[in-house]
């Protein structure tokens, strides 16, 4: 398999709720396993250990939640960046991504002539998404 890099997103508790919306955003095969499936019992039961998303669009989104034991650190200067020619399908995931969160620049034409918005998901991801003319 060659390298790949791709987002791996942590959530505190929400984890399966998160990437089961994100699945409903881009489509595509979602893979959950709590840490249950490998023996932890308790309180932690119940949150992800790992969980990957892989789209009909290429896109490999991961994520899991932190053990309750642990201190959880939301994102904080970092954004998860999506772009691309296809105009109508990347409307359609700033639409969904941000119907539940909070639009912080709308996805508009911008100076240097792509449509650019950014937002934050319901579960406090950050989103860039930018649209670019056809080559």
């Amino acid at each position: 398999m060659a390298s790949r890099l791709n987002p791996y997103l942590n959530f505190n508790g929400d984890a399966r709720q998160a990437m089961e919306f994100y699945r409903d955003v881009f489509g595509g095969e979602l893979m959950i396993t709590a840490f249950a499936e490998f023996g932890t019992a308790g309180p932690d039961a119940d949150r992800v250990m790992h969980s990957q998303l892989d789209t009909d669009a290429g896109y490999t989104l991961m994520a899991a939640d932190v053990m309750s034991t642990m201190e959880y650190e939301p994102i904080a200067g970092a954004s998860v960046s999506i772009s691309g020619d296809d105009a109508d399908a990347l409307r359609g995931y700033f639409q969904r991504l941000s119907a539940s969160g909070t639009v912080t620049m709308p996805l508009e034409k911008q100076a240097w002539g792509d449509e650019f918005g950014m937002c934050v998901d319901g579960f406090g991801v950050p989103w860039l998404v930018n649209i670019g003319e056809p080559q």
